[in-house]
């Protein structure tokens, strides 16, 4: 991807313009401009102006106008699948599917902003009873949303769409892989919202992010991506305390217990794996199985993944990211060197742009393919004599996103001891479709939540108010204060603290 110097339609003198590319040809999707720190700031100024309409509007009028946005989002599902099919390569309806999830986030957050966010009475305790205490929850103003490029709908709207529904506007940068799926995303809303600048994309690389994160103005950074990069804009934004939402990559473990469901395991752990070719944050990238029920279930996955083709019309897509195809290569490697034992594809399946599944047993846990977060199709499947080592091995790591566990009989249990900031139990990623279930991680997988109660909360900033309804008969926070209100306030204290 290779910017060039041409006129931009409605900009004096010359900008730099990148193309997008459908990573199965090659073939360009689209021209962007690269926008610079003086395009994004700019963007940033007019997006104050419409905070302060938006935020004016209150929680209802904001609730129906998001409600007309779903409703677009909904006639102009395949228009906007087809976008994301053709900048990631992958199958349209998994582009579809995606869509769905993020509608369904996006009614979730309109309906309950209300609830969640309005003004709401505190008990102000005895000691301080005279006093009426009140919590208000008050938009940032503008947030920057700095998005991926392997859920390039689903991912950024856990952030766009709540933070608008807590009353802010928003500048939101695409990946530099995927800069239709978000032009077309602010397109649908545009009309919604009387043109006013409530959506705005800036389009661009890293540079563009990083103007993004200095630019006057910005209330809050919401980012994904990885880890590497997530320590990056912490930096820059820590030059002006801007406040941060990481939501980083991970590692993600599947606990097989012996009174599993092997069937529906071995199908979470090969969809969780090699879906959307493996580029999928909170994906299935090691598996725990007990000793006693192994060979079962590694006889039912590689039968499961034997099955799959990618490609242009197959199973799944290939790697969006080119580089991506290097970095499976080196783990399928690193695991078959270390003693690791390929069951389904191997080497010779890690091609450009597509790579096979391929599904490895038996690898040292020193092995990068366990170590380090692949984002591809390889699933690592070792075997442990029982649940303490699954759980022991599964929290080994610096990463904490999500888990998944299947048992019968003691899956909330074993849940309970992962680190990690989600876990499905005899089931897949669910929590990512559940929109009242916070989303992020702990450790080098981030910090912060989108989705839920606590993904609206994180783009407000929270203000206490305390009220004074009557005077108290002893003044204690006066210079007109005496020792015996004080004695009195002792008393007070060791009667009911005391005992």
């Amino acid at each position: 991807m290779t910017a060039t110097e041409t006129p931009a339609p409605g900009v004096s003198g010359t900008s730099a313009t990148f193309e997008s590319l459908d990573p199965r040809t090659g073939d360009v999707v689209g021209t962007h401009p690269v926008h610079d720190a003086a395009a994004v700031e700019a963007a940033v100024a007019r997006a104050a102006g419409a905070a302060q309409w938006w935020a004016g509007l209150g929680f209802a009028e904001r609730r129906r106008r998001l409600g007309e946005w779903r409703k677009a989002l909904v006639r102009r599902i395949d228009d906007l699948a087809q976008v994301v099919s053709d900048e990631t390569g992958k199958p349209l309806d998994d582009a579809r599917l995606e869509l769905v999830l993020a509608i369904d986030h996006l009614d979730w957050a309109a309906k309950h902003a209300e609830k969640v966010l309005r003004r709401r009475m505190v008990s102000a305790g005895l000691l301080m009873s005279n006093q009426a205490a009140s919590i208000t929850y008050v938009p940032i103003g503008v947030v920057g949303v700095i998005g991926p490029w392997n859920y390039p709908v689903f991912t950024p709207m856990g952030s766009i769409a709540y933070a608008l529904a807590a009353g802010n506007a928003v500048v939101f940068k695409p990946s530099e892989l995927t800069p239709g799926v978000g032009v077309a995303l602010a397109d649908t809303l545009a009309e919604i919202v009387d043109g006013q600048p409530l959506l705005q994309v800036v389009t661009g690389f890293g540079e563009t992010g990083a103007a993004l994160c200095r630019a006057p103005g910005v209330g809050k950074i919401a980012f994904t991506g990885s880890t590497a990069t997530g320590k990056r804009v912490m930096a820059t934004c820590a030059e002006t305390l801007t406040p941060v939402v990481i939501e980083c990559g991970g590692k993600d473990a599947l606990i097989v217990d012996a009174d599993a469901d092997l069937g529906a395991a071995a199908d979470a752990a090969v969809w969780g794996a090699m879906s959307n070719a493996g580029q999928t944050c909170v994906g299935v990238e090691r598996v725990y199985v007990l000793d006693v029920v192994a060979d079962a279930f590694t006889e039912k996955v590689v039968a499961g993944a034997r099955g799959l083709r990618s490609g242009s019309t197959g199973d799944f897509g290939p790697m969006t990211m080119p580089s991506q195809v290097d970095v499976v290569r080196r783990h399928v490697e690193d695991a078959l060197a270390r003693g690791g034992r390929a069951v389904v594809g191997g080497a010779e399946s890690v091609q450009r742009p597509f790579v096979e599944p391929v599904v490895i047993v038996d690898v040292p846990e020193d092995s990068t393919a366990v170590t380090e977060e692949t984002f591809g199709p390889l699933l690592v499947v070792n075997r442990v004599p029982d649940v303490d080592e699954a759980v022991r091995r599964a929290n080994a790591t610096g990463y904490g996103l999500g888990a998944t566990v299947f048992s019968k009989s003691r899956g909330e249990e074993i849940a309970a001891r992962l680190r990690c900031g989600m876990v499905s139990i005899n089931g897949v990623i669910s929590f990512a479709g559940i929109p009242s279930l916070p989303f992020g991680g702990v450790g080098d997988s981030g910090f912060g939540r989108i989705h839920g109660a606590d993904g609206l909360r994180e783009f407000t900033r929270t203000q206490a108010v305390a009220r004074q309804r009557f005077a108290l008969p002893i003044p204690v926070t006066s210079f007109r204060r005496t020792s015996r209100g004080m004695k009195a306030l002792l008393g007070i204290v060791r009667l009911r603290h005391g005992r």
